[in-house]
């Protein structure tokens, strides 16, 4: 009895409790990790890949894994769990564990195999450029799309109407060829045929035997009010046309928005910056100021503050998908008068030594900045 060997759930890491599933991923792991062909440096690799085979040999079976768990590796009236690598690497659940990894390591999979095998067409991209005032709004385009379609000579079949492929000389028909790694064989896509089991032998001369040409093909597209610079849209099945029967890809619309002269965005809110005069500032006023459904009145409280920000409630943007907008804020800038003639320097001088008598009154925060000026100086 081999009542040295490691305990099978140490080897693949996982708990006494460990569902299939988690026994199968840390079976795959190690099996990468300790493949001899990727360690051929390492002579304890084999061993440690054997090790992990034949514990999930015994942990994958249930009937194996309730005799385990009961007796450990003394299994009564087995003389304990016999392990044929040799046999279990030909086995169906090994091919059923690898047979997806090995086929994307050595090349792409079709859809079933053989004669049934068909590829899902390729996906396309289509980048549209969209003005600010469509994405708030919604707007439907027109698009121009190259890509590949089925060939209405041969219906997508590659071979000149009348005539069919015939059986790959290299699979035999099979889709499959099988290659040695190591110790044990892995089937692998037919590079001859590309797993159709089949070769063109007499092609059509609209496509060339590929089953596909190429097209320009009409789109309408609805771009939805509220969608986002560098969003994107999913047409279904618009893409490039399948091989030997299969679907069609699908179109991705991605959405670049035009900067507006003078609105930024910010989720679903606009903002919106206006220079307004220091007599507007000081004394209140009534503005103009621009939305996207027009020109909008904005009152300006008497002594607005540069940076003072107002609300108009929904006039943002459309909420994507659903109702209601967002709101528009405007940011109020004071501006400094600039290239002032010496009449209005003059009466500047003026009002700002007016305003200094009642300082605490007129400018109250240069007032009090000054007065903890003078304190911290220790003025005072």
């Amino acid at each position: 009895m081999a009542t040295n060997k490691r305990d099978y759930y140490e080897i693949l890491g996982v708990s006494r409790d460990a569902s299939p599933d988690d026994i199968k991923k840390a079976f795959r792991k190690l099996a990468i990790q300790f493949h001899p062909d990727r360690n051929k440096e390492d002579p304890q690799a084999e061993a440690k890949f054997k090790e992990a085979a034949e514990a999930y040999d015994v942990l994958s079976n249930a009937q194996k894994r309730e005799k385990y768990d009961r007796f450990g590796h003394s299994s009564p009236g087995t003389g304990g769990f016999d392990f044929d690598f040799g046999r279990f690497s030909q086995s169906a659940s090994f091919s059923d564990l690898f047979g997806d990894l090995f086929g994307d390591l050595f090349g792409g999979s079709p859809f079933g195999r053989g004669q049934n095998s068909y590829h899902r067409g390729r996906d396309l991209r289509y980048d549209l450029e969209i003005t600010f005032e469509e994405s708030a709004k919604g707007v439907t385009k027109q698009l121009d799309i190259p890509r590949q379609e089925t060939c209405d000579t041969c219906k997508g079949s590659g071979s000149k109407p009348g005539s069919s492929p015939s059986a790959c000389p290299t699979c035999h028909g099979a889709g499959q060829v099988r290659m040695q790694q190591g110790f044990f064989s892995i089937a692998r896509t037919c590079p001859h045929c590309g797993g159709a089991g089949q070769v063109i032998t007499n092609p059509c001369q609209t496509c060339s035997g590929t089953g596909r040409v190429a097209k320009r093909n009409k789109v309408e597209v609805t771009i939805p009010a509220g969608i986002d610079n560098g969003q994107r849209l999913k047409l279904h099945g618009q893409g490039e046309a399948g091989l030997n029967g299969g679907p069609a890809g699908d179109l991705y619309i991605v959405i670049t928005v035009k900067p507006h002269e003078f609105f930024s965005r910010e989720e679903d809110n606009l903002l919106l910056e206006v220079p307004i005069s220091f007599g507007q500032a000081a004394l209140g006023a009534k503005i103009e100021v621009p939305t996207l459904d027009g020109k909008e009145t904005l009152k300006i409280a008497p002594g607005t503050q540069s940076g003072a920000v107002f609300r108009i409630k929904s006039k943002g943007i459309q909420h994507l998908g659903g109702f209601g907008k967002g709101d528009l804020f405007v940011r109020a800038q004071v501006e400094v008068p600039t290239n002032l003639t010496k009449e209005q320097k003059d009466l500047i001088r003026q009002f700002d030594e007016a305003c200094c008598q009642t300082a605490e009154k007129t400018n109250p925060k240069q007032a009090s900045f000054l007065e903890r000026f003078r304190k911290w100086l220790g003025q005072d």
